[in-house]
């Protein structure tokens, strides 16, 4: 069977939900089927580590799909062709988007609807490009993978047939592991002074919410007085204009520690919070929280979309509309003995739930069922 698949999400260094995906259920299906012929669809030139074996044939399509104009000719003509030219008998698209202009049986994996939830953060050509290109992606799709219920429960609504959605959760890398008290220490000496920190790991975007968190930190330190600064990890996207306002606009401006994109280190700093806090005001999923999870790393998230059904009883849930509510929570962390360790303990069991195994495994069962048709 040669399985054609839509690679633009690997991008060197700069990994982030949908790549990760992208990564980790390929890697995997890659190495357990090299009877199979992967063709790896880029938009760019790749990275060779991205070339998980011999049974995969990387193949650099033109343009750089980058922009929604340019998605429109990379999908509906250069994928069309490239599916033709190799003979494809199934494509597998894990970023949310696939052609319109192709016969061959197509999975789809949907991470998330955040458009319909939130149009306003999402500008001009890109917000047309969604309003008028999804609804027809999930029709056009023969099977669609969602990575939560929430999600599967918003493509459902959104008109499709059930019978064709199936949800298969994401993981978390084996190395999102404990690292150990001396690999804690070393971020804390490195990032804070030594002192104990909360930690934000994402993109910064208005849906991230990161401006409410800012100040529910600071709301958290003028009341408590405790020692504790705030992490934030991951690059500045779009509409960060808020965000930079609210940490310099903070009494405790110098106590928010701006990191950037991290990777190798990422396990350490997870390992070294004091907990994650991560209150979204919607995911399709929420890596992080899993990630975190997998370090022995308390939670607090927000009670809302796909955070709630991920975290389950293993995190402080909060409502992040509310300064006031997430403030509170970091609150607790500190004053309350125990609680710290009753989430990571209830987080040792929530994430083996959350298999890359598993989620590759599902995934490649659909494609041998539409390869097969």
């Amino acid at each position: 069977m040669r399985i054609a698949v839509n690679t633009r999400m690997l991008l060197p260094n700069k990994l982030e939900g949908i790549g990760w995906y992208t990564y980790e259920v390929l890697r995997r299906m890659v190495t357990d089927h090299p009877e199979h012929e992967f063709i790896f669809l880029f938009d760019r030139d790749y990275d060779p580590d991205f070339v998980f074996g011999e049974n995969v044939r990387p193949v650099v399509l033109f343009p750089p799909a980058r922009h929604p104009f340019l998605f429109m000719v990379w999908f509906d003509w250069a994928i069309p062709r490239a599916l033709r030219r190799f003979r494809a008998d199934v494509f597998f698209s894990p970023d949310g988007f696939l052609s319109l202009r192709t016969r061959v049986p197509t999975l789809l994996t949907i991470h998330d609807l955040a458009y319909k939830h939130f149009p306003d953060q999402v500008g001009g050509m890109a917000s047309w490009y969604y309003r008028t290109y999804m609804p027809r992606f999930m029709q056009r799709a023969d099977r669609i993978v969602t990575v939560s219920e929430a999600t599967r429960l918003d493509v459902i609504d959104s008109g499709v047939d059930t019978g064709k959605v199936m949800v298969s959760y994401n993981g978390a890398n084996p190395r999102f592991a404990p690292q150990g008290p001396e690999e804690g220490q070393r971020i804390r000496d490195q990032f804070t002074g030594g002192d104990p920190y909360f930690l934000y790991v994402g993109a910064i975007h208005p849906r991230k919410n990161v401006t409410r968190l800012v100040r529910a930190y600071t709301r958290f330190k003028e009341a408590t007085g405790a020692p504790h600064k705030l992490v934030l990890l991951g690059r500045m996207a779009w509409m960060a204009e808020d965000t930079r306002a609210a940490i310099q606009g903070s009494s405790c401006r110098e106590e928010i520690i701006q990191v950037g994109y991290q990777g190798d280190d990422l396990p350490a700093f997870y390992s070294g919070a004091e907990a994650l806090v991560y209150v979204s005001l919607f995911e399709g999923f929420g890596i992080p929280i899993v990630e975190a999870m997998g370090c022995e790393t308390a939670v607090i998230t927000s009670d809302r979309s796909s955070m709630a059904e991920v975290a389950g009883e293993a995190a402080l849930l909060v409502d992040p509309g509310s300064e006031e509510s997430i403030a509170t929570a970091m609150s607790r962390l500190v004053s309350e003995p125990g609680l710290r360790d009753q989430l990571i303990e209830r987080g040792r069991e929530r994430k083996q739930r959350f298999d890359w195994d598993r989620a590759a495994r599902e995934v490649w069962s659909l494609l041998e069922e539409l390869g097969n048709c």
